[in-house]
């Protein structure tokens, strides 16, 4: 059968349009909260395209993804629903991606995930029984060809669009481009990076997809976040394996008086989503600030980005 109907999603809208997409990130609660998805969805509502509702970030477990997609639809935001490899076999891949795409859920993230041993459960069995590129070919495959891993057809096919992540600041540098280029052909169609502080190496790894014809069939979202704190700078220069910070963001927030950190960081996040938006190619920026949702409007309105308004409402 035909693939089940869905509604419509922002982050598929605002690429079909050809809008600069913005996506944030929404962490589920570490408890049976429903509220508090919604107080952090308030802060974002009318102002990105679409939420990231993150599947145990950090191996550390919180309220299931798609239980919280369901929930950021009913606060009225897109979810792009995470699902990793970490803590299920293809058998329960398949079922959540058959269950988020009944749901209407619009948008799927795929990775492989941490390992168990960095979170809070280290004593847990990690599964990895796929990795993020055969996820995300198993995706496709479900979506496009009604097809599942074993060979067995589907009654209705999922709709979700597929997406994936990637680093382009691991090394080594000269193989990222052909890393994401293997992902698109097993069937992402966007992709969210880790942060970018280093734009020129980030311009460059741009340009190398360019070339390959790779932004024609993919929508990058650059990574971006406030570095509100010295602390939080120590921790994603030290702690956080492929985040870059370069020598000029360091200065830069170690130069200004302590009190004035906070709002240094926001204001450098803010011409970083400014300079990435005139990189061509660039489809959008994935907004990481965790915690700190309320926000998320300032840092897009000194980029120059006010409220999400749809192509077809500014048209009426």
């Amino acid at each position: 059968m035909m693939p089940a109907d869905i509604s419509t999603g922002g982050l598929r809208d605002a690429l079909h349009e050809g809008r600069f997409a913005i996506t944030a990130e929404l962490s589920p609660p570490r408890g049976a909260d429903a509220h508090a998805i919604e107080r952090n969805a308030a802060h974002l509502r009318g102002w990105v395209d679409a939420v990231n509702v993150t599947d145990n970030q950090g191996a550390r477990v919180r309220m299931s993804s798609l239980g919280a997609s369901v929930l950021v639809q009913r606060a009225g935001l897109s979810p792009v629903m995470q699902l990793t490899c970490r803590d299920r076999n293809r058998m329960a891949l398949q079922s959540d991606l058959l269950a988020a795409g009944a749901l209407g859920v619009p948008h799927v993230v795929l990775l492989t995930g941490d390992h168990p041993r960095a979170g809070d459960h280290p004593e847990a069995k990690p599964v990895f029984d796929l990795d993020g590129v055969q996820l995300t070919w198993l995706a496709r495959t479900l979506r496009d060809e009604g097809v599942m891993a074993s060979g067995g057809e589907l009654t209705v096919r999922p709709q979700w669009m597929v997406g994936t992540v990637e680093n382009p600041f691991s090394p080594p540098l000269s193989l990222r481009a052909d890393r994401l280029a293997k992902k698109v052909a097993a069937g992402a169609e966007f992709v969210q990076t880790q942060y970018v502080f280093d734009i020129d190496v980030f311009a460059q790894w741009m340009s190398r997809l360019r070339d390959m014809g790779v932004t024609e069939r993919c929508a990058v979202l650059a990574g971006v976040g406030p570095i509100r704190s010295l602390r939080m700078l120590e921790f994603l220069r030290t702690s956080v394996p492929g985040v870059v910070v370069p020598a000029d963001v360091d200065h830069r927030l170690r130069g200004v008086p302590a009190d004035r950190v906070a709002d240094e960081g926001i204001q450098l996040c803010a011409e970083t989503i400014a300079r990435l938006a005139e990189i061509p190619g660039v489809a959008g920026v994935h907004v990481m600030a965790f915690g700190f949702e309320r926000g998320v409007p300032e840092i897009l309105e000194r980029a120059g980005f006010g409220r999400r308004v749809p192509a077809a409402a500014k048209e009426g």
